[in-house]
């Protein structure tokens, strides 16, 4: 079959099975001599369906590459897939944890930019500000004077917190 036929069974774009060419999860195509077309075969489009099920599932392509040369001997490398697997869940575990946490410090900002002390200023802005970078964030908690992530370092800047009102 043409990269072009082949693109529409496996349901993706033809550079991306060029991409996959060069990255070698493809092997080279046969190519007709008058033409110089490529020739699929059935198991590119099995190769093909394989690399999108891996990637769903959140593999890189140099992990998705090792998956592809551990199918060559299935009952010799269940062990290995079983690793991989298993390391793949670790990392799934910690990127849940991080979103977790991003969720609520968004959340934690939404609520201090509901309740708000002053006209001219925005907790979100002021914490992010306050940050520089350097720290990790955990919000701006709305009925307190300074942000969460600040606070938390015990640091004291010369930055006034915008929040807080002051007598005039």
């Amino acid at each position: 079959m043409t990269i072009g036929e082949l693109a529409k069974k496996a349901g993706v774009n033809v550079q991306t099975i060029r991409f996959y060419e060069r990255e070698s999860l493809l092997p080279d195509a046969h190519r007709w001599p008058d033409t110089g077309y490529r020739d699929f075969d059935d198991e590119a489009l099995l190769r093909l369906k394989f690399i999108r099920s891996a990637k769903e599932l959140g593999f890189t392509l140099r992990e998705i590459g090792e998956l592809l040369d551990m199918r060559i001997l299935p009952g010799e490398s269940c062990a290995e897939v079983r690793t991989l697997l298993a390391k793949k869940l670790v990392d799934l575990e910690k990127r849940l944890k991080e979103m977790r946490r991003l969720r609520r410090v968004l959340r934690k900002f939404i609520a201090a930019c509901g309740q708000r002390r002053s006209a001219a200023s925005c907790p979100a802005l002021w914490a992010l500000d306050q940050s520089n970078g350097r720290r990790r964030l955990t919000g701006c908690r709305p009925r307190r004077t300074r942000c969460a992530a600040v606070r938390a370092t015990g640091e004291r800047s010369g930055t006034a917190d915008p929040t807080t009102k002051t007598a005039s």
